[in-house]
């Protein structure tokens, strides 16, 4: 087996146990909406402070990195724009297409970095997420009230208040301010990211839907091969636009490669979208990630 296919199987092994749990009703259902909020408020926090805490600040390709994200982000934004005026889209069905296109899955994408290139790539890919966060929170919420209008400070306050957010600037300031986590602090941190990613894997696979992807064959079709294969490619050309080292091209592009987010689904919801469809597009893009991922990084390494 390939150290590709050794790096990324247990992930997918992971999401498909979640999946299988969820179905037979393992340890209840109560568990997963509990697991769920102790990761995304405690424990992948610590995973995305302390990478940050630790990560090299200095490094002259940072600048580059964060043009080729914002690109690649602002470039995908403006086409769904233009297809929207085209094709007249309400707001709920294109707030679905803007996350199913934009929005990405943080667990699989960290997991995936850190199996596959380790401290150095996790580094490089907290950095990434404190700038795609924020971003496509922005167009994901302003796609799904697109018709019914909402003020700057409801668009601003949610973003203010993630605790992924909140992490990412707690450690960029302590690695600025040059202290350094020891006396266990380190270790305690590194024990709480450890337990993050397997528990988000397990999760996304237990949010999946499978029974929603009946029906709208055309749309899940353009969306997921766009999500999956479009978006690497476009993340690719703006890496060698911008000559950005191997490094840093193959962890924007990943990022860029990966499935949806399942938090989407909980946002489409929120805020009255098409979350029929924002199901599929989570669980289709997930299932046919396990392919697609393989190939786009055996092709770019």
């Amino acid at each position: 087996m390939t150290p590709l296919l050794t790096a990324l199987w247990p992930l997918f092994a992971l999401i498909v146990g979640g999946l299988l749990l969820r179905r037979l009703d393992f340890p209840g259902e109560a568990f997963w909406p509990a697991a769920e909020r102790l990761n995304y408020f405690l424990l992948f926090p610590a995973l995305l402070f302390s990478s940050l805490a630790g990560a090299p600040l200095d490094d002259p390709e940072l600048p580059r990195l964060a043009l080729a994200v914002l690109l690649g982000l602002g470039t995908g934004w403006l086409a769904l724009l233009l297809v929207r005026r085209l094709r007249g889209w309400p707001a709920g069905r294109f707030g679905a297409f803007t996350q199913g296109l934009l929005r990405f899955n943080t667990y699989l994408g960290l997991a995936a970095v850190g199996s596959l290139f380790g401290q150095p790539g996790l580094a490089l890919a907290a950095l990434m997420l404190a700038l795609m966060v924020p971003t496509v929170n922005l167009m994901s919420v302003w796609a799904l009230t697109a018709e019914h209008g909402l003020s700057g400070r409801a668009l601003i306050l949610p973003i203010l208040r993630n605790p992924l957010i909140l992490a990412c600037l707690a450690g960029a300031l302590v690695n600025l301010a040059g202290f350094r986590l020891g006396g266990g602090v380190d270790r305690l941190f590194g024990l709480l990211a450890a337990t993050s990613l397997p528990l988000g894997l397990l999760c996304v696979g237990a949010a999946l839907r499978p029974r929603e992807l009946a029906g709208e064959l055309a749309a899940l079709g353009w969306n997921c091969s766009l999500r999956l294969l479009g978006m690497p490619l476009l993340a690719y050309g703006v890496a060698r636009l911008l000559a950005l080292p191997k490094l840093e091209t193959a962890v924007l592009v990943l990022f860029f490669a990966l499935p949806t987010a399942p938090t989407a689904y909980v946002l489409t919801r929120q805020l009255g979208g098409d979350s029929q469809l924002m199901a599929a597009l989570i669980t289709l893009q997930t299932l046919l990630a396990a392919l697609s991922l393989p190939l786009l990084l055996a092709w770019l390494g």
